[in-house]
């Protein structure tokens, strides 16, 4: 879920991706200073040990005691890995280059979603085709590419389907020229799946220039504050983000967002921010629970680091943190649909549709709805 620091672009504008500017000084080994140095970032910066049930200072007073000035990088790297683990955060990275003196190491706490447990990185491929073949049988044409590479589209005689694989690497004006080719195309349908299963993240701007097609008035899209000081209240000012309908068409008839615990970041993002249309019903699993951009840093003896810094908060002020967006249809896609040729996410997606056609497409939302 890193991001690119943009080179050459002013500072002001590296603040608004994925992870912030590296500051990274000379190396100095000392353990115990490089002990110092990443417990109090964290200590300032990180705004979730309450959320994730770790006592930071119990942390400090359990691993600093293990930490001399003779402490081998090995076993500081170690050391450092037992401290963050209890975060399971996946935006809480610690990397070593490799070096004359030693082994290139990486280490991220995060627990293996679901999605990935069930399916291998091959199986994943396999279900997306899975999940073509199971649009062509509904009459779909295959997803075609669009001038944004990671847009995905295709569409039957009512209905869309939009897959985004990214939410990043796009410049504005191919963004806008996909959205408004697939705005074109889909003016006259009765509803839209758009398919955001995997997802490692992006940019909040590009997730909300791509909602701006679906909304049908200016809303609320989401809330963000970040950590500046260790105490609990240190915040700076929470700032808010809009929908606003953008282009020629915006489509607000019935909509279908499908996701799973294996959509990061601005994915995340961009979840809690549809899910605020009156015309959206989310069907798959809760996503992943890591909203905030990183923060990335280094330590004094070189080795980098990153941590979530930010709270994101929904349009009536929820924290999803942990546990992810949660959605309106739970079903979880298993090794089983491969085998038997089937998109059980795409399926459902469609009798949605088709049911919202059939009646009032009035959306409660606050229900909760599991599969059969």
């Amino acid at each position: 879920m890193l991001r690119p620091n943009g080179l050459n672009v002013p500072p002001a504008v590296q603040t608004q991706r994925r992870c912030c500017v590296k500051i990274i000084g000379m190396s100095i080994r000392d353990p115990e200073k490089n002990f110092k140095v990443l417990w109090e970032t964290f200590n300032k910066r990180y705004p979730f040990f309450q959320l994730r049930n770790v006592n930071w200072k119990k942390q400090h007073d359990t691993y600093r005691s293990r930490v001399t000035s003779k402490t081998s990088d090995d076993e500081l790297f170690e050391i450092f890995c037992q401290m963050l683990d209890p975060l399971n955060d996946g935006h809480v990275e610690l990397k070593a280059k490799a070096s004359a003196h030693r082994k290139k190491r990486y280490f991220n706490p995060e627990k293996q979603p679901r999605f990935r447990q069930e399916l291998t990185t091959r199986e994943i491929k396999q279900l997306f085709k899975t999940t073509e073949k199971t649009l062509v049988d509904n009459c779909f044409g295959r997803p075609a590419a669009t001038e944004a590479w990671m847009l995905r589209y295709c569409r039957s005689q009512k209905f869309g389907y939009i897959r985004i694989l990214e939410l990043e690497g796009v410049s504005k004006r191919r963004l806008t020229a996909a959205l408004d080719k697939i705005a074109r195309d889909f003016r006259d349908l009765k509803g839209i799946i758009i398919d955001i299963r995997d997802n490692p993240g992006g940019e909040d701007s590009i997730a909300i220039a791509i909602i701006n097609r679906f909304c049908d008035r200016k809303r609320i899209a989401f809330h963000r504050k970040t950590k500046i000081g260790p105490g609990k209240d240190d915040f700076a000012p929470l700032k808010t983000w809009y929908l606003e309908p953008q282009g020629d068409v915006q489509f607000t008839r019935p909509i279908v967002l499908l996701t799973c615990d294996s959509v990061f970041s601005g994915g995340e993002a961009f979840a809690l921010a549809i899910k605020e249309l009156p015309h959206v019903t989310i069907i798959g699993d809760h996503t992943n629970g890591i909203f905030s951009y990183q923060l990335e840093k280094g330590l004094p003896n070189g080795w980098e680091y990153c941590l979530s810094y930010q709270v994101y908060l929904s349009a009536d002020m929820v924290c999803y943190e942990g546990k992810g967006v949660p959605v309106d249809i739970k079903l979880l896609n298993k090794k089983t649909d491969i085998e038997n040729g089937i998109d059980p996410l795409i399926s459902r997606a469609l009798k949605v549709l088709k049911s919202k056609n059939a009646g009032p497409a009035n959306k409660t939302r606050d229900r909760r709805i599991r599969a059969d």
